[in-house]
């Protein structure tokens, strides 16, 4: 029978090495609190670049066995850690809620989302499949086969403190590669009990390997992985910044690397668009865990002849959002991670309305509920001088955009260096097939807001990475190709 775990037993403060919990090597810890009240849940082990070694080392003894486990085992150990996954889906959530803020409903359902792609890549553990590729000469036979890549280092960000990181280990794991993970500062405890999970299912020790780490402690933490040569591959979702270094540092040894970073994703309503779906698809991509994911978009492109209506329906949604604390169960929208980012927020709307915006909605601290809450808002009479712009808000705004033309939406939807996600709303087929294919983005929602799924590929082009996460082509970016050439035969 599948175990339930009460939430104390699922919150872990050390690292996770070689099978075993164990403080960081000098004994620091750091401060985990709550983004809606700032009180303290725990202090966690502060690692540092010997820490980070000996999640190394434990990866590499357990790795020449895991590589050669059977696939079916591999997705029998898989398919038992989505059972206890699915089991504690309450607990997983309320802990997720607890340290990243995001409502309660919210929270389990990153659980379910997360638990997906555990269950995905258990069945694709068993079709990794290779080639046997036609004679070229008699006598001569030539093949390919998929191996897997070796150590992986994942690294994750806090918005998605479960998904992310699950989305990552699983098909490590399915390939056959060890892993070590390191979360982000403002969200270990989620991926410590993930991890725990993962034992209590079979995981055998050393095959996943978790370490936390402050900010400050974080860079010489990694930097030990990117200068190993034993560490393949790199997995890692977060700031474009971070990605570039990534690539940089880890350049001497060559390593494989899946880097999904920033987005500034646009979204076009043209005005054959059923606009009360446009509002709706807005609402779920836009306001998704307060807009703190990396597909929100940021950029409202709203063609001239249904502008001011468009904007009356999406402020009249926005303005009911029920903004508050996880604990309060009408909860829709939840604190910001931590002040930065409210400070951000506030930077961009106070910089929008001094450009000439116009507040349709929301536009304040929501200080009454404490000092990380931001109203949900809507700018009306965006333009291209403004901060929110070019960079990523990463909050609950939506800035409107006008436009008149088609070409125009699509340039002006292209002019960033980003390409992660992208939306438009239209009822013209011939339309839909010409801006679909001009997109510059690695995703494009047509006539809808919910695009993750873990049988699609996840990933972005330009600035915002390249690999992919989930689907067929997930397990690809863990495997390495190996050519077979067979002679003497005749």
């Amino acid at each position: 029978m599948t175990r339930i775990f009460e939430l104390s037993e699922l919150i872990r403060t050390d690292n996770f090495i070689g099978g075993r919990w164990v403080p960081a090597a000098d004994g620091a810890r750091f401060a985990v609190t709550d983004p809606a009240t700032d009180e303290l849940i725990a202090q966690v082990a502060d690692s540092g670049a010997a820490d980070a070694r000996a999640a190394t080392d434990a990866a590499a003894a357990a790795l020449p066995a895991w590589r050669e486990t059977l696939p079916k085992t591999r997705a029998e150990i898989l398919r038992r850690w989505h059972a206890l996954i699915v089991a504690n889906q309450d607990v997983l959530g309320a802990l997720i809620s607890r340290e990243q803020g995001k409502p309660l409903a919210e929270g389990r359902g990153e659980v379910a989302y997360g638990a997906s792609y555990v269950a995905w890549f258990a069945e694709e553990a068993t079709r990794i499949y290779g080639d046997l590729i036609p004679q070229q000469q008699r006598g001569k036979r030539m093949s390919a086969v998929k191996e897997p890549i070796g150590i992986v280092a994942a690294i994750t960000p806090w918005n998605f403190p479960l998904a992310m990181i699950a989305r990552k280990i699983a098909p490590a794991l399915a390939a056959g590669c060890t892993v070590v993970g390191k979360p982000a500062e403002d969200t270990p405890l989620t991926a410590s009990a993930l991890v725990m999970l993962a034992h209590e299912a079979g995981v055998p020790a050393g095959v996943l390997n978790l370490i936390t780490t402050s900010r400050e402690r974080a860079v010489p933490a990694v930097a030990d992985w990117l200068h190993d040569a034993r560490v393949r591959k790199i997995t890692f979702t977060g700031s474009t910044a971070v990605g570039k270094y990534l690539a940089r540092e880890s350049a001497d040894t060559l390593k494989k690397l899946s880097l999904e970073l920033g987005g500034n994703a646009p979204f076009i309503v043209f005005d054959d668009a059923d606009l009360e779906a446009a509002v709706a698809g807005l609402m779920v991509s836009k306001f998704r865990n307060g807009g703190q994911t990396c597909v929100c978009p940021n950029r409202v492109y709203v063609q001239s002849g249904v502008f001011e209506r468009f904007a009356a329906l999406l402020g009249e949604r926005v303005s009911a959002l029920k903004v508050g604390p996880a604990s309060d169960e009408r909860s829709q929208i939840g604190p910001m991670i931590n002040a930065r980012a409210v400070d951000k927020i506030a930077r961009h709307v106070d910089d929008a309305l001094t450009r000439g915006a116009r507040i349709v909605t929301g536009g304040k601290r929501l200080t009454e509920l404490g000092s990380h809450y931001y109203a949900p808002t809507v700018l009306a009479d965006a333009d291209p001088s403004m901060q929110l712009y070019c960079e990523e808000t990463f909050g609950p705004v939506v800035p409107l955009f006008r436009f008149e033309t088609e070409s125009e939406a699509v340039q002006a939807a292209n002019a960033t260096p980003y390409g992660l996600a992208a939306y438009f709303y239209s009822n013209d087929i011939k339309r839909i097939e010409r801006v679909s294919g001009a997109l510059e983005a690695g995703i494009v929602g047509i006539n809808e807001g919910a695009l993750s799924s873990e049988a699609a590929p996840f990933g972005g082009i330009k600035e915002s990475g390249y690999g992919r996460e989930g689907s067929k082509y997930g397990l690809d970016d863990y495997l390495s190709i190996k050519y077979l050439c067979q002679g003497n035969l005749q």
